[in-house]
């Protein structure tokens, strides 16, 4: 069952990616059906790559994953140190 609140929270999640999206393409206009195929999954891939980002750079200060640059500047993420075996 969802609670006003939690419906609240969706509707301002959904007005947050709207408005992310023609912010960042001021000339865009589209129709309803447009803007749920288009404008959204573009903008939640945005807003996505940007945490899945920080996440991995935090991973990587903390030791858990290892960063490697490729020589043509591709960026490969990796397990940073060996897993410690569970205690018995």
């Amino acid at each position: 069952m969802t609670t006003p609140q939690r419906a609240q929270e969706r509707d301002a999640e959904i007005e947050a990616a709207v408005l992310g999206y023609i912010g960042a393409h001021p000339l865009a206009a589209d129709t309803l059906d447009g803007i749920v195929q288009w404008w959204l999954p573009q903008q939640r891939y945005v807003t996505a790559h940007a945490r899945i980002e920080a996440t991995l750079e935090r991973l990587v200060d903390d030791g858990a994953l290892r960063l490697r640059r490729l020589p043509d500047g591709t960026t490969l993420y990796s397990l940073g140190r060996a897993p410690t075996p569970p205690a018995p």
